[in-house]
């Protein structure tokens, strides 16, 4: 029996071509969106690395024209917002993405979804002056509490998403398992499907974290700033963000090279972050 042999016609080649384009133009545009943040990066790390040293991190902000000090209180600011922001915003975004996901076939659930998803394109300067009206305005003074605020209003549509889609992914015999052997609803939920989506969880609180890390509009309308060093919630405290934003404007030298300092700083961070939710989703500790 004889084989006949393959002949390429036109179409095939056609075909080829066409895929070997569009696999082109991925790559082209991968590059493309990558080059800028790699410049960015190492022209950040060229202009703040200099400047970067133990002082920069344990003194506070030096008088105007005085050279020298550093950012301890914007440092300790930032980490107190961030802490702040996450204590009020996780627990409401992991609560609404549980019950999304698993009692989410009703009209409030639908109208709740929605507001998420509008939410999530909100401006942030926009959730900045929500705070300041509920915040601010009632407490009459700029405070760290409503910083916290400002950020958590930012950080929940991110967590509610990613913890709603990450149950759902969640099969649904292991619910069926539970529930077959007598366990409620509220504890299957909770230990079994929770658990089991854990890692997924996880690395939108981390994403949530990474991105309130980094804003500036929302704080300059609640935290304000402070070049002095303060942890209460019920004052104005400083950030990397804010000090970034005033020391980049300045007409001093000092003040500019420090702000590069920081920033240098403040991507570390959420490089930092982002590298922890990289090692999450691929940890051999964290099971399904």
């Amino acid at each position: 029996m004889s084989i006949t042999p393959f002949v390429p016609s036109w179409q095939y080649y056609r075909r080829k071509i066409a895929g070997a384009t569009m696999l082109a133009l991925c790559y082209l545009s991968a590059v493309l969106a990558i080059v800028p943040l790699v410049l960015i990066f190492f022209y950040t790390i060229n202009r703040g690395v200099s400047y970067l040293n133990l002082d920069f991190f344990i003194q506070m902000p030096k008088p105007v024209g005085e050279p020298g000090g550093g950012m301890a209180n914007a440092i300790v600011g930032t980490l107190v917002l961030v802490a702040t922001g996450s204590a009020i915003g996780l627990p409401i975004g992991i609560l609404t993405g549980i019950y999304l996901a698993e009692f989410g076939n009703n009209k409030f659930a639908y109208f709740a979804r929605f507001m998420t998803d509008v939410l999530s394109g909100v401006p942030s300067i926009v959730a900045g002056v929500v705070a300041y009206g509920l915040v601010v305005v009632p407490m009459k003074h700029f405070s760290a509490a409503a910083g916290g605020v400002a950020l958590a209003i930012l950080m929940i549509p991110t967590v509610t998403r990613t913890t709603e889609e990450m149950i759902r992914l969640v099969p649904h015999s292991y619910r069926e398992a539970a529930l077959a052997l007598g366990i409620p609803m509220w504890k299957t939920t909770m230990q079994i499907v929770v658990r089991t989506a854990f890692r997924g969880i996880i690395t939108g609180i981390l994403l949530s974290i990474a991105r309130i890390a980094g804003e500036t509009a929302p704080l300059l309308f609640t935290a304000l700033g402070n070049r002095f060093w303060s942890t209460s919630l019920d004052q104005p405290i400083g950030s990397l963000t804010v000090f970034i934003y005033d020391y980049a404007k300045a007409p001093f030298e000092d003040w500019n090279n420090q702000a590069w300092a920081a920033a240098l700083v403040l991507i570390i961070l959420i490089s930092g972050l982002s590298l922890a939710v990289r090692v999450v989703t691929r940890s051999k500790f964290v099971q399904r």
